[in-house]
Parts: structure tokens; sequence; C-alpha cells
């Protein structure tokens, strides 16, 4: 077998994502050049926003090119360094994508530190998912003591320490998740005040029930039928991070429906906030700070998570494919080596 393993996009989807549209390649490790950074993957990151870089579409990012490395975080041991600012066996994290090993610039790393927690955590609750959720709430959704924040996909890496975060600054946190399983897990676990499950079939009845003083912050990483179900309950100067449309990446779903004059007639009536934002958005003010507050709570057990690991690159795409149909539970990574 070859040592070096790495997957590429064979081809652009139309709609989900296929197995066909990866392809597996092997070779020899690559040699580090002067002043580079020979690594090798132990963990990668499955997130939903690969899923928009697959598209030939004008984003905040360039998408994939067709034979390009699929993109994604990692956290890689340095094998040789050829920098003074590296040591071999430095633990170390960057966007090196879905393969084994790379030789990389040391502009394009960084120190990988959770401090007492598990290095995995560095791609989750103490990494980019964990990130989103503390800058959201922190610059946008700015939770006060009394209200309610509603997040959807709330067993999941960003929406489980959403809920988490509007309960320390005295908020009520209600989860929305899919199945009796994740449910089970925000309520008992998580401890959310409350948790709707959207698979049940009467999930806009539930919500609403659940929020009888409408909703303050409306965490949005989702869209389709959950935000028809939220957009009524929305108080009056309700805030709505949005940092993700998990629902609508892979493309118009057959009953979907038009919510763009609703939405914008409900933003002026009730004089809504509403802000889209990547987490490099903020990194610059907050990053610091989240470091600082959130790796003691990690640490103490007051703020919870759950990581999903699946074993083996190979297994990547087919793993992948499953996040974007909720098949997950938790912070999806793959252990590489």
């Amino acid at each position: 077998m070859h040592p070096y393993r790495q997957i590429v996009l064979a081809s652009r989807p139309k709609g989900t994502p296929t197995a066909e549209n990866f392809r597996l390649e092997t070779g020899s490790i690559p040699i580090a050049a002067d002043g580079q950074v020979l690594v090798r993957t132990q963990y990668l990151s499955l997130d939903p926003y690969m899923r928009g870089r697959m598209n030939d579409a004008k984003s905040y990012a360039a998408p994939v090119s067709i034979g390009g490395v699929m993109e994604g975080e990692v956290v890689a041991e340095v094998l040789e360094s050829k920098h003074p600012d590296y040591r071999q066996g430095d633990l170390v994290q960057g966007r090196i994508g879905w393969r084994t090993h790379a030789a990389v610039e040391p502009t394009d790393l960084r120190r990988t530190e959770t401090g007492v927690n598990p290095v995995t955590t560095a791609l989750g609750v103490l990494g980019m998912p964990g990130f989103t959720a503390y800058s959201g709430m922190k610059v946008i959704g700015q939770p006060k003591p009394g209200e309610t924040v509603v997040v959807a996909a709330a067993s999941g890496p960003v929406g489980s320490l959403v809920g988490q975060l509007a309960q320390l600054a005295g908020a009520r946190a209600v989860g929305i998740a899919g199945g009796p399983k994740k449910c089970a897990y925000v309520r008992d676990e998580l401890k959310f005040d409350a948790v709707i499950d959207h698979r049940a079939g009467d999930m806009p009845e539930a919500l609403a029930k659940s929020c009888p003083d409408g909703i303050d912050v409306y965490f949005e990483n989702v869209g389709g039928p959950i935000w028809q179900a939220v957009l009524p309950l929305l108080n009056r100067y309700a805030r709505v991070p949005a940092c993700g449309l998990i629902a609508h990446y892979n493309g118009p779903g057959a009953t979907e429906q038009d919510s763009l004059s609703s939405t914008m007639l409900a933003v002026l009536r009730r004089s809504l906030l509403m802000r889209g934002y990547i987490n490099t958005d903020f990194v610059e003010d907050h990053y610091d700070d989240f470091m600082r507050d959130l790796s003691p709570l990690v640490a103490s057990g007051r703020i919870r998570y759950r990581e999903d690991i699946v074993d083996g690159l190979d297994n990547a795409p087919e793993a992948f494919i499953g996040m974007l149909s909720g098949r997950n539970f938790g912070k999806l990574l793959v252990k590489v080596g």
C-alpha cells in the first residue's frame, strides 16, 4: 500500500453528493522544501461548509477545482521541519485537506493548544465549530437573562454549544433535533430547557408550545421548514445570527417554499436583526476571549460535547454524505493516522 493517500473532487455533484464525486489517489509522501514543514494528519474535520466548496459558484471562498484535494482542517503531527518555528513531534492544525501527509508553509499552520482537553476538541468545541457558536452569540445573538434562544441541529457541534452559552447567559435554551436519540441527548445530557423533534410531524406546533413568550434569538444553521416554523414566533427586536443553511446546500427540495417575501416583511414589521457571518469575521477581536472563556469550561465539564469519529481516510466521503442528511451524532471527525 502506498503511504500517501488523498481524496480529490472527481466531479461536481448535482444535488446530494454521491461516492462518484470523490476519488482516492495514492502515491509517495511529499518532500518538504527549505522553509517548509512535513506533517502527518491525525484527525480530519468534516463540516457542512465543504458542500459549498464542491460547487463552481461564487462564494466567500474559492471552490475546490476538479481533481483538487478536498478542503478540510486537520490536526497533524510534524514529521520533519525545515523551519525554526516547528520541531518534529509538534502538534499543529491547518487547512491541509483530505490527505494523509502534506509539505506546507509554516504560515498555513498554527500550534494545536487545547490545554488539558483532548486534541480532538481543537476541531470541535474548541475549534472552528465552537468559535462559530461563541462569536455568533457574543456579537449578534447577545442573549439576555429571561430571553428564549432557539437553535436547530441542537445535538451538533455548533448548536449544542449555542444552547449551553444561552443558559450560561441566563436565557432559556430550546433545541431542535432529529430523532429520539438526538433529542434525548439534548434534553438529558446537554440539559436544554426544551427540545423539539423535527421528524415527529408536529414541529411547528411543538415549537410554539415550547416558546410561549416567543423567540428572542434564533441561531440559524439549517433553514428550510425549520425557518418557516421559527419566523412567526420571532419577537420584536429578535436577533438572528445566520451561519449556515444546510437544508439548502444540495439544492431546493420538492416542497420547499419561497420564503423571501414573508421573511422580509417580518424583518421590517418586527425590527428583526439578521446578520450572516463567517466565523473568520470575528477571529481578530474575539478568538483569544473564546479560548480563555471556553477551555476551562470544557475541562471542568460545564460545557458538554459529543464527537462522532470515523476510522480511516477512505471512509471520509461516505461519512460526509451521511452528515448532510443528519446521520452523524456530534462533531464528525475522521481518524486518519
